[in-house]
C-alpha cells in the first residue's frame, strides 16, 4: 500500500487541517436487476487502491485517533456466494493502510464527529444523489450549529484542483502501470493487423483486439473499442461495430486496454485488402507526418495545445491544400476554419486512470506547458466523409494515428511502439500475418 499511502499523505499535506470525503462509485443497473460491470471511481481508487463498491474514505488530519478512516461493506456469506468475497471490516484497516475501518452502515453515526474536526470539507459531489444529499444536509446543519461549537464543516471545497494536479504528474509506479496497459493495447492492435481477413465484419476485428487484451491480463477495455471500416472511420466515436468491412476500405481501430485502472489508448488505420490505394496512401502519409511532427515537439516547457497541436495541424492543412480539398494559404484556411470539417479535434488529451484523464489544460488563462511525468496522446486525424463536396476519389477515407507519450526530463518516450505505423511496414505486417498459420497470441 506504500504508493496509496504516499498519495494520501501528499493530498493531506496540501489541504492542511481540512477534512476530505471520497465515496466509491455507485453501482448502476444495466437491465432489470442486472448491473453494469463495476468500475471504481478513479479518485477513490487513486487514494485507496480499493476496488469494491459501497465504500467511503474520510481523511481527518486533526482527529486525535483516526486521521484516515475507511467505511466498507461487512463480510456477508449470503451475498458473497453470489458476488464474490469482500475484504470486510476486520481486514480493511491493515490491508488499506488506514487508521480505522467501520461498517458502511455506521457512516451516518460516525461521519459528523470526523467532519467537524475542521471548518473546511473537501468533497467532489461523487457517490451518487443519495450520498450528495447526506453531505449537503450535514453542511447545512453544521452552519446552523456553528454558533455553538468551536468547529464545524461549514466550508465546502472542491478537491479536484489538488488531487487532479497530483494525477497529472505520474510517479514511477504510475509510469510502470501505464507502460503495461499501453503494451497490452499495442499487442491487441498488432494482432488485429496480422489476423484480420477480407470479408470480416467490424465486430470480428474487435473480437481479435478484445481477446488479446483479456488474454494479456487487462481487466477490461479502457473504453468501447472503435472498429470502423470505410466511411464509418470518419465518425470519431463510432462504436456500433456491426458492418462488414469493404475489402477495398481502410479500417480504423481505436482501442485501449485497462490494466489495474491504468488506461491505454492507441489508434491505427490500415487497409483491409492489405495494400493502400494511391488515395488512401496519400491521406495516410499526411496524417503520419503530422503524428511524427507532433511527437517530435513533445518535451518539457513546450505548450501542448499550441506548439504541439499546431505542428500537426499545419501539416494536415498543407496536405488538404495539396489535395485541393481546401483553397487558400495555410494561415488563411486556419483562420477561416475551412479545415474543420476534415480536422474536427485537437491533437490529443491527458491519459492515466481515465482515458480522457483529469487535469487542467490551462492555468491562469494560458495553455500550460508540458512537464516531465505527464502522459498524453498524440492522435492527429483527417476525416473525409462521403457527404462532403470534394473530389470523389477521397470520399469515405478516415485516418487517425494515435500514440501514448510520456514526457521525460529530456524529451519524450512512446510508451509502446509495437504496432507499425509506416505504411510500407503496415503492408508487410499484414502480408506476413496472412501468410502465417500462427494462432492468435496469448
Amino acid at each position: 500500500m506504500t504508493e496509496f499511502q504516499r498519495r494520501r499523505a501528499a493530498f493531506v499535506k496540501s489541504i492542511g487541517d481540512a477534512v476530505a470525503v471520497f465515496p466509491s462509485a455507485p453501482q448502476a443497473i444495466r437491465s432489470n436487476d442486472g448491473h453494469y460491470p463495476y468500475r471504481q471511481d478513479s479518485d477513490f481508487y487513486y487514494l485507496t487502491g480499493f476496488a469494491e463498491a459501497g465504500s467511503v474514505l474520510v481523511l481527518a488530519p486533526t482527529h486525535p485517533q483516526t486521521k484516515s478512516v475507511i467505511f466498507v461493506r461487512p463480510r456477508d456469506r449470503d451475498r458473497e456466494i453470489w458476488e464474490g468475497k469482500r475484504l470486510g471490516v476486520e481486514s480493511a484497516a491493515a490491508a488499506l493502510g488506514v487508521d480505522a475501518a467501520f461498517p458502511l452502515a455506521e457512516l451516518d453515526e460516525r461521519l459528523p464527529a470526523l467532519l467537524d474536526t475542521s471548518d473546511s470539507l473537501y468533497y467532489g459531489f461523487g457517490g451518487g444523489p443519495e450520498f450528495q444529499r447526506r453531505i449537503t444536509e450535514h453542511v447545512q446543519r453544521a452552519r446552523v450549529a456553528r454558533r455553538r461549537s468551536d468547529r464545524a464543516a461549514v466550508d465546502l471545497l472542491d478537491p479536484s484542483p489538488i488531487l487532479h494536479e497530483m494525477r497529472v504528474i505520474k510517479s514511477p509506479a504510475d509510469i510502470a502501470g501505464m507502460r503495461r496497459a499501453v503494451e497490452i493495447s499495442a499487442a491487441g492492435h498488432l494482432a488485429a493487423m496480422r489476423h484480420a481477413r477480407p470479408g470480416m465484419h467490424e465486430y470480428e476485428v474487435q473480437a481479435i483486439v478484445d481477446y488479446v487484451f483479456a488474454s494479456r491480463g487487462a481487466q477490461s477495455n479502457a473504453y468501447p473499442s472503435i472498429v470502423a471500416g470505410g466511411n464509418n472511420a470518419t465518425y470519431l466515436h463510432y462504436t456500433a461495430n456491426r458492418e462488414r468491412i469493404p475489402d477495398d476500405a481502410l479500417v480504423l481501430v481505436d482501442a485501449g486496454a485497462e490494466a489495474d485502472f491504468y488506461c491505454g489508448d492507441i489508434t491505427r488505420t490500415w487497409p483491409m485488402s492489405g495494400t493502400f490505394t494511391p488515395e488512401q496512401r496519400t491521406v495516410y502519409d499526411i496524417v503520419l507526418a503530422a503524428n511524427l511532427a507532433a511527437i517530435a515537439a513533445c518535451k518539457p516547457g513546450v505548450v501542448y495545445n499550441t506548439t504541439v497541436n499546431d505542428a500537426a495541424q499545419r501539416i494536415m492543412v498543407d496536405g488538404l491544400r495539396e489535395l485541393k480539398l481546401v483553397k487558400g494559404s495555410t494561415d488563411g484556411v486556419i483562420e477561416s476554419g475551412a479545415h474543420k470539417p476534415f480536422l474536427p479535434h485537437r491533437v490529443g488529451h491527458f491519459l492515466g486512470y481515465d482515458t480522457h484523464d483529469v487535469g487542467l489544460y490551462r492555468k491562469d488563462g494560458d495553455w500550460r506547458p508540458l512537464e516531465a511525468g505527464m502522459v498524453l496522446t498524440i492522435e492527429p486525424g483527417l476525416y473525409i466523409g462521403d457527404d462532403l463536396d470534394v473530389d470523389a476519389r477521397f470520399k469515405g477515407i478516415g485516418v487517425r494515428i494515435e500514440d501514448d507519450v510520456l514526457i521525460t526530463e529530456t524529451g519524450h518516450e512512446i510508451l509502446a511502439d509495437g504496432p507499425p505505423k509506416d505504411a510500407a511496414e503496415i503492408e508487410r505486417t499484414i502480408a506476413q500475418g496472412r501468410q502465417s498459420k500462427e494462432p492468435l497470441p496469448v
